[in-house]
């Protein structure tokens, strides 16, 4: 990164507490819209399965690599490199090089025309959207008092949905119009698939969010100095010291993360295939339940885990991701199982809404455990568990019992089922067993900033 590190001469702002309350939740709406750019890039592929599989002759584990898997092994591994320089260097610089990245190898997804095409420009993509979330984490607890940390960060990931929910409404729409036309012809491209124009669409508009991000300014830390650099060796012995409560909250939230990526990638063809929907009216039941539910469900949680916490359940964040993945087992069964798509619509609400509710708390809760100049790189730690179990494992695992176990594209709706509820039921039981390693974190983020002090 070609980026000036953040030291004592770097020009800085005043400590968060100065910054009136609209410039704090300005700065969240700003990096929300930068994730809501991201996840419209990163979900587009969960509405051409149908035309992925024909054009480039793929199967849908071969589809499922390009939703998930491919994506998320770089996602991840370029995102824990990418969160040291989050310590070091200009977060909002980050995040625009990556926002010009990904949005850059989206667009040329639309002119891919071969499977191993198609997968490098996927590792691309998530290259450039490992710059966001470290980055954007840590400007959120450098901004925001720790008591409204959780809906903070919820309302910087309502992102997640309110993209996702574009990507399915713009993506069935687009394939509906495109699908009239006899041929296709772009400036500069030629003839092209329908659903490459999909691709252009979503991919070039992001370049133009680029400016705003720098109304954003570089803040100092609550203790009102620039962050010191920490070096590397100490970052990972302090998350080693707390290594049981890193595993249990990051495998938790990270199944939690599985069902949720799984069932983004699946639920229109589920559709598809289960009740014979076509894609635009999918898309439009899906995308608005999406960005409506999903949104309410990611700031609700927060809400709540900031109400627990505010009334003396410190490991709030940790007790509703338990919760979570409780309540939503049972819903699997009333969503897939429905006898018609009007009552799987009906379950996918409560479905969407719990889909989307750890993906504030479980951030928030690593904000809270760890110092302030450690946490782009333990940010960068979870997401890459999170990725790899969640987007990496997800989209893959139901299609490969489809292709696998059923050898049927009409199972998937059992497919969904097994993997959904076999990774609540473990996620619910991990988090409850992490309550008790958490309040132990805490206790020790508290003697490591009394001796610093």
């Amino acid at each position: 990164m070609a980026t000036q590190p953040r030291s004592a001469t770097t020009e800085t702002i005043e400590a968060p507490s100065q910054n009136s309350t609209l410039y704090i939740w300005y700065v969240v709406g700003v990096l929300m819209v930068a994730y809501v750019f991201s996840f419209i890039d990163r979900q587009i592929f969960s509405m051409v399965v149908g035309p992925l599989r024909r054009d480039l002759h793929i199967t849908d584990v071969q589809v499922s690599y390009l939703q998930g898997l491919v994506f998320a092994v770089f996602y991840t591994f370029f995102g824990i490199l990418i969160g040291r320089l989050v310590d070091v260097y200009s977060r909002r610089t980050i995040i625009t090089i990556g926002l010009i990245l990904w949005s850059l190898f989206t667009t040329a997804c639309g002119i891919a025309t071969t499977f191993p095409q198609m997968l490098m420009l996927r590792m691309g993509v998530g290259v450039g959207e490992a710059a966001l979330s470290p980055a954007a984490y840590s400007l959120v607890a450098d901004y925001v008092p720790a008591r409204r940390m959780s809906v903070a960060i919820s309302i910087y990931s309502a992102g997640i949905y309110i993209g996702s929910g574009l990507s399915f409404l713009l993506g069935g729409q687009i394939q509906k119009y495109a699908s009239t036309k006899s041929a296709l012809s772009l400036p500069l491209v030629g003839a092209i698939h329908p659903w490459q124009l999909l691709f252009f669409v979503v991919g070039l508009p992001g370049i133009l969010l680029a400016p705003l991000l720098y109304t954003i300014r570089e803040p100092k830390t609550r203790g009102g100095s620039v962050r010191p650099t920490v070096p590397i060796g100490q970052v990972f012995s302090y998350i080693f010291a707390n290594g049981g409560t890193f595993l249990l909250h990051n495998v938790g939230f990270g199944l939690l993360s599985l069902v949720s990526y799984a069932s983004a990638a699946w639920v229109p063809t589920f559709y598809v295939r289960t009740y014979h929907w076509n894609i635009g009216d999918v898309g439009l039941a899906y995308g608005c339940v999406v960005m409506v539910f999903g949104s309410l469900g990611i700031i609700g949680a927060g809400r709540v885990a900031d109400y627990l916490r505010a009334r003396g359940r410190a490991n709030a964040n940790i007790y509703v991701g338990m919760w979570i993945g409780l309540i939503w087992t049972p819903i699997h069964f009333l969503m897939l199982l429905a006898p018609s798509g009007f009552w799987a619509t009906v379950w996918l609400v409560p479905a969407c809404m719990l889909a989307a509710a750890p993906f504030g708390v479980a951030p928030a809760a690593i904000q809270q455990m760890m110092p302030p100049n450690m946490r782009g790189q333990a940010s960068a730690v979870y997401l890459f568990i999170l990725n790899l179990i969640g987007l990496g494992l997800g989209p893959t695992a139901v299609a490969w019992f489809t292709q696998h176990v059923f050898h049927r594209d009409d199972a998937l709706r059992y497919s969904m089922l097994i993997v959904s509820v076999a990774a609540c039921i473990l996620a619910a039981g991990l988090l409850w067993t992490c309550l008790k390693a958490f309040l132990t974190s805490l206790g020790r983020l508290q003697a490591y900033q009394a001796g610093k002090a």
